[in-house]
Parts: structure tokens; C-alpha cells; sequence
């Protein structure tokens, strides 16, 4: 009798392990965009990001209501900026500024039961040389043989940035056989670098989570669940055409306050955005991979735009 209670208490313990196994409240990873990444030799405009993240998320059984999980997040990034080509000696011949783009920043992510999320952030840092552009460039040439880098003494000039950031979605349709969702999926930033706002419909097939579990609204990360995920792995197709209104871009206006830039320009109002990719999620990884395809968004002679995007993420306790 004893060996069997003590059997029993130990399939309980494996049970209970077992299913704690597959949470992980840590998440740790980065995201990498460029224009390489089309495989096609294209190296003008956005031409690289890089941004690294930790997250965590909160213990779901203290939260109250309608709230199903709390993430928090801190990251660091930089954003490089060139015109048609790198390489730009003559501003004449430029038809986009050269810019650096550094800031940290630090965002708050609440998801709710019936699959809608809100996020609210705020980034700190600088835009100018002391971003640090034309360095990672000429690092990054140097590194995979590329051409030289010239033109970036004519830069946007030094301004300090703040940008405050929300993002709010919701789930519109999800199938029967939980394969196939749309998302009304919207963002606004406001602030010294970025003022802007986004409209868009992200359509995801495949084996998809909810909205408080998926890896697309980096909410794999999980303390405590309440719900069982849908699917113990992702892994889907997603599109996301959306509709962008622009008010202000200082990597491309200069700074809103007394600018000294050598070269700038306007940016048209309205930008069209196509968002292609494919996400793999398993209980600790997720690797994702898109392509961006923006219409134009310069009022110069600047031509549509399209760069690649890869993140990867390690999730633990």
C-alpha cells in the first residue's frame, strides 16, 4: 500500500513537473532587419537594424479581471540610414539623409482573455553621429567585403530622442479548427524621433496560438498560466498589409528644434506597408523571418523600399 501511494505521488510530481517544464517566464533574443536579407544585393534607405530584448512576464495567478498575463521588457537598438547607395560622396546625388538611430528603451505588454493585447513603451537615446551610423556601417563592410562607405559627414545632425510607443490588437475571426486568424492589429508613436500611426490586418494560418500565447506578440513567455496554449508548437504563414500615416521622421526632416542638418526632406503622408513571413515556436525557441515591402516614403526622388527581418528568441526560468 505504501509503494503504491508513493508510486502515485511520484506520477503526480512528473505530471505536475512536466507541465511547468514547458513554461519559461525569461525570454532573451534579438531581431535583425536588412535590406541583404532580399538576397538581391540591395543596400539603400533602412538599410540595417539591430535590437536586443530581455523579457519576463509576471505571475498570471495575482492578476485580477480580465488581464491574463503581464509582460514587461528592456531593449537596446540602432538604426542605420543611407541613400539610394552607401556609397554618396556628393550630397547632390543624395535623395535620402544618412542617419544614426541608438536608443534603450523599456515597454509594458497587458493581455487580455478574450485575446486582445496593449502595449505602452518608451525609448531613450539620440539620433546623429553619436548613434554611432556611420561606424557600424564601416564595421559591418569591413566585416562581409563590401564597398567602401562615403557621405556620412552629411548626416542628420545630433538631437536627443525621446519616443513614447503604444500598440493595441484584437482578435476579429479565428476559425473552428484554430488554423486560421485575422487581427486588427494598430501602433503610435509620438515624440522627437518618430511621430506616427499605423492601421493594419494581420491574417496568420497554420498551428497558431492565442493572442496571450503567441510568439507573434512575444507572449510565449509564460509564470503561472491560466490557459493552456492551443498549440504546444507554432509554426504559420502570416501577411499583414497596413496603412501608415506620417507626421514626422527626423532621420529624414532633421530635428524639430532649430535643425542643422546639411541635407533633409519631407515625407509624404501616407505609407503603405506589406508585412510576409513565417514564424517556428517551440516551447523554448522561436525563430522568425519576414519581408517588408513599404511603399514610397520620401518626397525626393527616393523609390519604394524593402528590406528582410530576423529574430531569434531563447526562452527560461
Amino acid at each position: 500500500m505504501y509503494q503504491k501511494l508513493v508510486l502515485a505521488a511520484l506520477a503526480i510530481l512528473a505530471t505536475v513537473y512536466s507541465s511547468f517544464a514547458q513554461e519559461h517566464k525569461n525570454e532573451f533574443g534579438f531581431k535583425s532587419d536588412n535590406d541583404a536579407y532580399l538576397w538581391y544585393g540591395q543596400d539603400r534607405y533602412y538599410t540595417n537594424g539591430l535590437f536586443i530584448y530581455f523579457r519576463r512576464a509576471l505571475d498570471q495567478q495575482q492578476l485580477k479581471g480580465n488581464l491574463e498575463k503581464v509582460t514587461y521588457e528592456i531593449s537596446a537598438g540602432q538604426k542605420m540610414y543611407n541613400p539610394y547607395s552607401g556609397y554618396r560622396p556628393d550630397p547632390k546625388t543624395h535623395d535620402r539623409p544618412f542617419a544614426g538611430y541608438l536608443y534603450g528603451g523599456a515597454q509594458a505588454g497587458f493581455f487580455y482573455k478574450k485575446e486582445s493585447l496593449l502595449k505602452v513603451g518608451l525609448n531613450l537615446g539620440v539620433v546623429g553621429p553619436d548613434a554611432l551610423g556611420k561606424e557600424a556601417q564601416d564595421l559591418l563592410h569591413s566585416i562581409v567585403g563590401f564597398y567602401e562607405v562615403q557621405g556620412w559627414e552629411y548626416q542628420i545632425a545630433n538631437e536627443f530622442s525621446a519616443n513614447a510607443s503604444i500598440q493595441f490588437a484584437k482578435l476579429l475571426h479565428r476559425n473552428s479548427s484554430s488554423s486560421v486568424d485575422f487581427i486588427l492589429d494598430t501602433y503610435a508613436n509620438v515624440g522627437t524621433t518618430y511621430n506616427n500611426a499605423g492601421l493594419g490586418v494581420l491574417f496568420r494560418a497554420g498551428n497558431i496560438n492565442q493572442l496571450f500565447n503567441t510568439a507573434h506578440y512575444q507572449a510565449a513567455i509564460s509564470n503561472k498560466s491560466k490557459t493552456e496554449k492551443l498549440k504546444k508548437r507554432e509554426f504559420y504563414f502570416y501577411a499583414k498589409p497596413q496603412l501608415n500615416l506620417i507626421a514626422y521622421d527626423a532621420t529624414i526632416q532633421g530635428s524639430l528644434f532649430n535643425d542643422k542638418s546639411p541635407v533633409t526632406f519631407d515625407t509624404k503622408p501616407l505609407v503603405f506597408s506589406q508585412q510576409l513571413g513565417f514564424n517556428y515556436s517551440s516551447p523554448r525557441f522561436t525563430i522568425d523571418y519576414s519581408l517588408i515591402f513599404q511603399s514610397k516614403e520620401i518626397k525626393s526622388s527616393a523609390k519604394a523600399h524593402q528590406y528582410g527581418s530576423i529574430s531569434m528568441f531563447y526562452r527560461f526560468n
